[in-house]
């Protein structure tokens, strides 16, 4: 029996609700109202007789019919989905894998290991996007991901990829470097910061130092730039190992006295729950994920 017209915006809605558990976050998947949404599962319930989710005062949770519906319903429009994204590919994009993640990231820790990528899928393109807004995972959006955090995302599947740790470097050039035996040292060299959540406090207190009064000469928005500002002498940075490898390579940074503080987030792989990955993206996935067992390269 087909199902009538009239239903599929109703479905549609009752998914994406089902799979955020939330109404506001349908609504904006969908470009919709929160009210419309509603009103699309109020639709479907009364045209099927049975409730398929339980309204509280902290949000929805799906009913045991809603859960029947939801899992049917998901894979059914996925299925959908992968047919109208193949049949309106054109050959040029179908290998085109957009890529979102930090700049950070892709400057230090991506660009050196892309070789091997293209080398293995030299059919795959990709466009790599920087930007520091928390992407849109949308219909136009992105096909994947790399996020700094701790997850898991509504909406998104989640891979993890890597952790972090955190440690003082400095240019081997800096002045009064010389003079650094220990963690207290640091606390007297002028230091550079980034806007991460865990900073110059928390590495200190990590060392058994307390109650310092920090010199912080620069902040910077992204660790490019607080990395840089290190390189050229104007402070101590508080790295990140991921990041660290292309700078001790070529000698312009050198590590510091005083422990490796574990990140509180870690690097995940991400991309939309409800659209599986084409098959450029899939290999570009799985080329990610098998990254961390591999060395850094050697810089050119």
């Amino acid at each position: 029996m087909p199902i009538p017209s009239d239903w599929l915006p109703a479905l549609a809605a009752f998914e994406s609700a089902a799979r955020h558990q939330n109404f506001a976050r349908a609504a904006e998947e969908l470009r919709l109202t929160a009210s419309a949404v509603s009103h699309h599962v109020r639709k479907l319930e009364s045209l099927l007789g049975t409730a398929l989710f339980t309204r509280h005062a902290r949000g929805v949770a799906l009913t045991h019919e809603g859960r029947q519906l939801a899992d049917t319903a998901g894979k059914a429009l996925a299925d959908v989905g992968d047919v109208l994204r193949a049949l309106g590919d054109v050959q040029t994009e179908r290998n085109l894998v957009r890529v979102t993640t930090l700049h950070s990231l892709a400057y230090t820790w991506l660009l050196p290991r892309l070789p091997s990528f293209t080398a293995a899928h030299p059919h795959v393109r990709l466009r790599i996007d920087s930007e520091q807004a928390l992407t849109r995972f949308d219909e136009s959006g992105p096909d994947l991901g790399i996020r700094l955090g701790q997850g898991p995302w509504p909406g998104l599947t989640a891979h993890h990829l890597m952790d972090e740790t955190l440690f003082p470097v400095a240019s081997p050039r800096m002045v009064g470097l010389d003079a650094v035996r220990a963690p207290a040292d640091i606390a007297r060299l002028p230091l550079v910061e980034d806007l991460a959540r865990q900073g110059w406090q928390d590495w200190f207190r990590a060392a058994g130092l307390h109650g310092l009064h920090l010199d912080v000469r620069h902040t910077f928005s992204d660790t490019t730039s607080a990395l840089m500002a290190a390189v050229l002498g104007l402070g101590v940075a508080l790295a990140r190992e991921q990041l660290t490898a292309p700078y001790f390579a070529q000698g312009s940074l050198v590590r510091l006295p005083g422990p490796a503080l574990p990140g509180r987030t870690g690097y995940y792989v991400v991309y939309p729950a409800h659209r599986r990955p084409r098959p450029a993206a899939r290999a570009f996935i799985d080329w990610l994920l098998d990254q961390p067992r591999h060395p850094a390269p050697p810089p050119p």
